[in-house]
């Protein structure tokens, strides 16, 4: 396991803030030996809270055109037939993941193929299983088309605690299943459109693990 470039600018403030306020406490205002020593491990208890969320674990992704692959870690919290009025305009079956801020946060390509469709809309930052957060919040939409034609839509969207989403995707590029599609800082939660004949490989409150789990069998 190795740490994520998305990671470096977040982790060396935690790294100036841990050594500014211990420097601080130690040789300015010169605290309690009991009160320096207390915020010496809670300031080194956050530093590594910040270091585990930016980590980067090694996944093997067995390929497959039929599968729909989990884009994240996370819980899935949502699975309803719904209409999808962005992009499809009709209905679809989606399922949603919601992420925690002790998942993992990057994003990986659920399905391989072209991406068809991508847009980034700025919005609210409602808390991630707000009803309303797949259209009021922070988010992107990326739609992949398999070589068979079939297309699946999914969402980054940003939470009460997200304030950044990164992407590596652009129209008209072919992207690989399991491959990195971007990433979402803090808490958020990624929503996955599939067409109503696809088969679900998930239940409500399934765990599933980025790039591995099966979340449906493509018709």
């Amino acid at each position: 396991m190795t740490i994520h470039k998305e990671g470096s600018v977040s982790i060396g403030l935690a790294a100036l803030f841990v050594l500014i306020t211990n420097g601080l406490i130690h040789y300015v205002w010169v605290a309690p030996d009991w009160f320096a020593t207390a915020w010496l491990v809670a300031s080194l208890a956050f530093f590594f809270i910040i270091v585990q969320f930016f980590r980067k674990p090694a996944r093997t992704v067995a390929v497959n055109s039929k599968h729909v692959i989990a884009p994240c870690d996370g819980k899935v919290v949502v699975i309803e037939e719904v209409v999808e009025s962005e992009y499809f305009k009709g209905p679809r079956r989606q399922i949603s993941i919601f992420m925690s801020p002790i998942n993992v946060h990057i994003n990986w390509n659920p399905i391989g193929g072209v991406v068809n469709y991508f847009k980034y809309h700025p919005g609210k930052y409602l808390v991630a299983w707000h009803p309303k957060s797949s259209t009021e919040n922070e988010r992107t939409t990326t739609v992949i088309k398999a070589p068979n034609g079939v297309e699946v839509l999914f969402r980054q969207v940003a939470g009460a605690l997200a304030k950044r989403i990164v992407w590596y995707v652009k129209e008209g590029q072919q992207v690989a299943q399991g491959s990195e599609m971007g990433f979402i800082k803090f808490g958020s939660r990624v929503d996955v459109y599939l067409p109503l004949d696809a088969r679900i490989r998930v239940n409500l409150e399934d765990k599933t693990t980025g790039g591995m789990t099966v979340l449906a069998e493509l018709p």
